[in-house]
């Protein structure tokens, strides 16, 4: 969350980049309760004094209807302060409440706009479109014919968005996840696979909505304990309440683990098959750095995206999130966008990867904070969170785009290894 003192010291720049990010709070409401909270907390360290005071001298009293007198007092100041304090918690967690739903600062580059119909294109990646001389399937198509994908099952056996991987999917899923991590080892990233649930405190320190009406989590009934939407979540979990320090920064950790969401309002042919599903595997890139620190890594992070993704020969663009599709966490948000030919009429771009700088935003929740090398604790980490595989995706732009016209696949160069084999299905 945002510092209560910036806000309070920036109120008109806040209330116009909750503006700007579609995000409705009622800022006034926040002022005027601090103000509350700033008076009541006067009227508890006043009691408070004056209780202290009368107790000593209720230790010097000699007098016995004085001293009665003075226990008296005591009594009265100490039922005063405790209805004050408990007024002042109500304050705070009103505060508190409407402090947790202000959204983080938007970077200056980020296009003003409320929905990703804003997002501004910086670049294309190193891999042109593809040209087909004949009409190509979408994924689902594809991945029927050869035998490949289930959704019948996943849906008879589980429900609607869940499916089977069968048979060379398999393989290629794994591949996709050694691919990915073989990169970000030799980048530095620590290999991690992480519970696949987390309490639901992580969550809402991270900026998901566990539970309520807006909600994309699945959580366990009759515990504190939700389904993981990303590893973010857990990563930044992993420190929450801890002092690290400062000559240990950056930590850059690449979770590997299952990915739940609702998708809740997800319909239509551009959402069908793969590309909108409730269960999938992720290998996510996480890191704390200091907060001068962050942008160069968002940086190394977006970098990495690409580096991936030209070296899997898959057509992308890079995409500026606008304010309106950064979610409440990000300053600055990056998406990859691959080309998949069998989307909509003709092909479309469709999102496999973003990377979001969420500054100290997540970390001031999660109360993770870094010692200055004089050894005093100095302030909040900055966390970064970025998509390194989502296989799901990553497969519908694989089959879509290395498509045959007899219907088989080519493998990727880079996955021939992990494989076995350089095509997926018959070309005979």
């Amino acid at each position: 969350m945002l510092d209560r003192k910036f806000i309070l010291e920036n109120l008109e720049a806040v209330r116009s980049n909750c503006a700007n990010r579609g995000i409705d709070v009622d800022l006034d409401s926040f002022a005027e309760l601090d103000g509350k909270r700033r008076s009541l907390q006067q009227e508890v360290d006043r009691l408070n004094q004056e209780a202290n005071a009368t107790a000593k001298s209720i230790k010097d009293a000699k007098d016995p209807d004085e001293r009665q007198k003075l226990i008296d007092q005591g009594k009265q100041l100490r039922t005063q302060r405790a209805e004050a304090e408990e007024k002042l918690q109500q304050a705070k967690d009103e505060l508190e409440a409407l402090q947790s739903i202000i959204p983080n600062m938007s970077h200056p580059a980020a296009p003003i706009g409320a929905s990703d119909a804003d997002n501004a294109e910086l670049e294309r990646g190193a891999t042109p479109l593809p040209s087909f001389d004949f009409k190509p399937l979408d994924h689902l198509e594809i991945g029927e014919k050869l035998d490949l994908i289930d959704m019948e099952a996943g849906s008879k056996v589980t429900g609607h968005g869940f499916y089977f991987l069968k048979n060379d999917a398999v393989l290629l899923d794994l591949a996709l996840q050694n691919y990915a991590l073989n990169i970000l080892v030799k980048d530095g990233f620590a290999p991690v696979t992480t519970p696949d649930l987390a309490r639901n405190e992580v969550m809402r320190g991270t900026g998901y909505v566990p539970r309520g009406a807006e909600t994309q989590i699945y959580s366990i009934a009759e515990t504190d304990l939700s389904l993981i939407a990303t590893s973010e979540i857990t990563l930044a979990g992993l420190q929450a309440g801890e002092i690290l320090p400062q000559d240990q920064m950056p930590i850059k950790l690449c979770g590997i683990s299952h990915c739940f969401r609702t998708e809740a309002g997800a319909h239509g042919r551009a959402s069908r098959g793969l590309y909108r599903v409730h269960q999938f595997t992720k290998v996510e890139m996480f890191a704390f750095t200091m907060p001068d620190g962050s942008p160069e890594m968002h940086q190394r992070m977006l970098d990495l995206e690409k580096q991936i993704f030209d070296g899997l020969g898959i057509p992308y663009r890079v995409i500026e999130n606008a304010t309106g599709d950064l979610g409440a966490a990000a300053y600055r948000k990056y998406d990859l966008e691959a080309w998949m030919p069998g989307r909509g009429d003709g092909g479309e771009f469709g999102e496999i990867t973003s990377t979001s700088n969420c500054t100290d935003y997540q970390a001031r929740r999660l109360n993770i904070r870094y010692r200055g090398e004089d050894g005093k604790v100095a302030g909040f980490l900055h966390t970064l969170n970025g998509t390194a595989i989502a296989i799901s995706r990553a497969l519908i732009a694989i089959l879509e785009n290395y498509q045959q016209a007899d219907g088989s696949v080519r493998v990727p160069e880079v996955l021939r290894p992990f494989l076995g084999k350089d095509v997926i299905g018959s070309t005979g």
